[in-house]
């Protein structure tokens, strides 16, 4: 796949660099300072009560969604954009997935447990699991409404319509799967509240690969493309860049000779 190139828009000295930089500085600072308003904001907002009775396909069996907490108060939940009749998982989530085993530690000693829903079934959730390497907990909803529920899956009825309840609106969207994060809190007598979801770009707060691109010259490097993430393979597919689905149920349509000029 082609990058562009480009040349220095403006070349300085040393002092006009540090001046342009601190001018610069000033907007981050007051992005860092929205950011934890906006945070406390997030955490301010009022909870529901879930009291559907949630039983996954798990590791070790079926289980509630009050065993996924797996002991800890707070559980964040990724919707992983992997169809019943997939092949494999969507290739944009599992580069966030990429970013998540190293965070599980750390998350556990904030009294945070993490994991991914989809509604393939489980025995194909834990075969590609096996193939990226990944550790953390991945469950399958296939048997229940959770993902409906949560506005991460449509209908192919519900897409024919041309726009479906996705990210707090009427959208039109290309898949019958969405990504998506949600995040629960379980108190001491066992009840669950929904606290907060977020959708789409919502979802970027844990891919580490784009803030490292927003700080280099030629940034994520994504216009032109037909659309933001068509770059993107499996970790273990960018030499050969082969995806298993052919027909890409996980992203947008494209001309086939821009497709076969990705690699696809």
């Amino acid at each position: 796949m082609t990058q562009k190139q480009i040349e220095h828009p403006k070349v300085v000295s040393q002092p006009e660099w540090v001046e342009a930089r601190k001018q610069l500085l000033k907007k981050e600072k007051e992005l860092t300072k929205l950011r934890d308003v906006l945070a406390q904001e997030r955490r301010d907002l009022p909870w529901v009560k879930v009291d559907k009775n949630y039983v996954f396909d798990a590791p070790g069996g079926k289980k509630s969604l009050a065993e996924l907490f797996d002991g800890r108060s707070q559980l964040i939940v990724y919707h992983f954009m992997f169809g019943p009749e997939w092949k494999e998982g969507c290739p944009s989530c599992s580069f966030l997935m990429d970013h998540t085993d190293g965070t599980l530690v750390h998350l556990a000693q904030r009294d945070v447990s993490f994991l991914a829903v989809s509604r393939a079934p489980f025995a194909k959730i834990e075969e590609f699991k096996k193939r990226m390497g990944w550790r953390f907990n991945w469950v399958s909803s296939f048997a229940n409404d959770f993902n409906r529920d949560f506005h991460v899956s449509f209908t192919k009825e519900e897409l024919a319509k041309g726009k479906v309840e996705y990210n707090f609106s009427m959208t039109e969207f290309p898949s019958e799967e969405a990504p998506g994060v949600s995040v629960f809190y379980k108190n001491k007598n066992g009840d669950i509240f929904h606290t907060y979801s977020s959708y789409a770009r919502g979802t970027e707060v844990g891919v580490g690969t784009y803030a490292y691109l927003d700080l280099v010259p030629k940034g994520r490097d994504e216009d032109g493309l037909p659309f933001s993430m068509a770059w993107l393979r499996h970790h273990d597919r960018y030499a050969d860049g082969r995806l298993a689905d052919a027909n890409r149920p996980y992203w947008p349509s494209f001309p086939t000779d821009i497709a076969n000029a990705a690699g696809k």
